[in-house]
């Protein structure tokens, strides 16, 4: 008689219903469990760097001290050329700079304010994974994908969250709220971050018998 193997759990260190369906989707070849930090009961974690990379870790390292599980974090961000690149980092809560409360649809509407007469469309979105055993893991997981597009001019699509309905991609000949799930989730940078996530699983952590 064959033993199943005992179930793999991340807490995820987010409470984005949006980022927790496409990861759960796109980590599936694993039969990993993501669950998120706020079910546990787990606030979220301050985030006061200036880079993708530094707050992802902020946050694997809380949500993996705080539940006891290895945890999968994410920091993702919209990087204008027009801007230096920003908002980066602070793309979540762009529109409060301008006196906008907090949304999705709230920060479509910002960028596009701001961007009116830019001509310089051209955008990247940045997607930072980082896993991590325990909060004092000396070799976290570290995985990047990025993805280049243009912000349209209003938005367009349905589908998504996020800025997906400005974030025209040339190369797929839509923006990503256009796109069926299964191909945002292949070309979006949250999902070649994964794969390079799901590869470096494989290999440090649970390498195939």
């Amino acid at each position: 008689m064959t033993l199943a193997a005992p179930p793999r759990r991340l807490v995820l260190a987010s409470n984005n219903p949006g980022k927790l369906a496409e990861l759960q989707a796109m980590l599936a070849p694993l039969a990993v469990e993501l669950v998120t930090q706020g079910s546990l009961g787990i606030p979220e974690a301050a985030e006061p760097h200036r880079t993708f990379v530094e707050n992802a870790l902020a946050k694997a390292r809380h949500a993996a001290a705080a539940s006891g599980l290895p945890a999968l974090a994410d920091d993702a961000g919209l990087c204008v050329a027009a801007f230096g690149g920003r908002p980066g980092v602070d793309t979540a809560h762009y529109c409060t700079q301008f006196g906008y409360p907090k949304s999705d649809a709230n920060n479509v509407r910002a960028l596009l304010e701001a961007m009116q007469g830019v001509q310089d469309r051209r955008a990247a979105m940045v997607s930072t994974l980082v896993a991590l055993r325990d909060p004092d893991d000396p070799e976290p997981l570290i995985a990047t994908g990025r993805v280049e597009g243009l912000i349209t001019e209003a938005p367009v699509g349905e589908g998504g969250f996020g800025f997906d309905p400005v974030m025209y991609i040339p190369a797929l000949g839509g923006t990503f709220a256009e796109l069926p799930p299964e191909v945002k989730n292949t070309h979006s940078h949250r999902g070649r971050a994964a794969a390079a996530m799901l590869a470096l699983l494989r290999q440090h952590w649970w390498p195939a018998p």
